[in-house]
């Protein structure tokens, strides 16, 4: 597999994939801004094709959500289907905002997409009351995802919870209790709440070439 700091690189983009080492000056996308095996002497600047501009937001939407390229075709597919009944570029969001790990990143327990997909599958929530270990559930509104009350008295979460209590600025489509530490699913994501600016339009050009 390859390293999520390699990712960023080869993208362009700065994804996140690694947490708070993302958002520090060791960042390794901050010193190397350039793809892996080459240095900015060799770097070739050319005109790159709408092929690859198209494929560049493709690459940066499926790396930056951990989706392979199979999930992210029949996610694109699902799209289509609907077209002209809901705008497709806001539905391909709402379906990748509202997986299950996406929701715990977002929410502040974790600082990274791909702990939140450990979390998860180490059985460390529950769904509505219930335990749940699939990471890329997708949630419905009025959903609820809690900590399991023995996970509370884990390292992680005692070191985390502090912090998901004071600084926590969830998107306006997650509401926190605080105290309780529930998150609960109170609308439909849209399309402003991608963190990243991805060209969503060019990736269903991609797909329909």
């Amino acid at each position: 597999m390859e390293k999520s700091c390699k990712i960023c690189r080869r993208v362009g983009d700065k994804l996140f994939l690694k947490g708070e080492k993302c958002s520090s000056p060791k960042c390794p996308f901050l010193r190397k801004p350039f793809p892996p095996g080459e240095t900015p002497k060799k770097r070739k600047f050319g005109t790159v094709s709408e092929y690859g501009k198209e494929l560049k937001e493709v690459q940066k939407l499926k790396k930056a959500y951990l989706i392979s390229g199979e999930q992210f075709r029949k996610i694109i597919k699902e799209a289509l289907l609907k077209m002209g009944k809901e705008d497709v570029s806001k539905l391909l969001i709402k379906k990748l905002e509202k997986k299950l790990f996406n929701v715990i990143y977002r929410a502040g327990l974790s600082t990274s997409r791909r702990g939140a997909k450990q979390l998860i599958s180490h059985g460390h929530f529950l769904l509505n009351g219930k335990k749940v270990d699939i990471p890329s559930i997708e949630i419905k509104v009025n959903d609820e995802i809690k900590i399991k009350e023995k996970s509370k008295n884990s390292p992680y979460f005692k070191k985390i919870l502090p912090s998901f209590k004071k600084e926590n600025n969830p998107p306006s489509w997650l509401k926190i209790n605080k105290e309780k530490s529930v998150i609960k699913v109170v609308s439909e994501p849209e399309t402003e709440d991608i963190e990243k600016q991805v060209d969503v339009p060019s990736i269903f050009s991609f797909y329909g070439r």
